[in-house]
């Protein structure tokens, strides 16, 4: 596994349009689970496993052949407020044991990043997840409301993932 980044994938914004500060289009929610950093990073670069936790995302997986390493791509619906689309992204960053990130929309010319940061805490991890969003576009709303809406929407669903996985990890160690 590969754990260098592609190109652009800094946490700077691609692009804004004039007058739009991309700066407040950010969070990082983070959460203690009861497992090792190397097995949380084995599940969630398991892109397929995030309908598990996620309240907005299904159907994802990789393409043919595609796997946890940068460069690598996937595909997923997305839901919010009763739409359903398709996302395209590409991962980042792939470093096991500590991080892994996509880009939605490609490392290019992404739209939003996500980025999981992994950490030792006791016997379990300190799990860490931030959305960034890039650059603007239509579909995600043509104002700062939009946007801003679109980000506590998603920190709200980010939270719920994070809550989700944490306790689903309990289930399974419990088992």
């Amino acid at each position: 596994m590969s754990t260098t980044t592609s190109e652009n994938t800094d946490a700077t914004p691609l692009d804004s349009p004039a007058g739009l500060d991309l700066a407040p289009f950010v969070f990082t929610r983070r959460c203690w689970v009861d497992l090792t950093p190397d097995s949380v990073y084995h599940l969630i670069s398991d892109v397929s496993l995030i309908e598990t936790w996620s309240p907005s995302a299904s159907a994802v997986s990789y393409e043919p052949g595609e796997g946890p390493w940068v460069g690598a791509r996937f595909s997923g619906r997305n839901r919010r407020d009763g739409r359903e689309w398709v996302t395209h992204s590409e991962v980042v960053r792939a470093d096991p044991g500590s991080a892994f990130a996509f880009v939605v929309g490609g490392a290019e010319q992404g739209i939003v990043r996500w980025d999981w940061h992994l950490s030792r805490q006791g016997a379990g991890s300190v799990v860490q997840q931030t959305w960034r969003l890039l650059r603007t576009d239509p579909v995600l709303g043509d104002t700062p409301e939009d946007l801003h809406a679109l980000r506590d929407h998603m920190a709200n669903s980010a939270e719920a993932t994070l809550l989700s996985l944490a306790e689903w990890i309990a289930g399974h160690r419990a088992r």
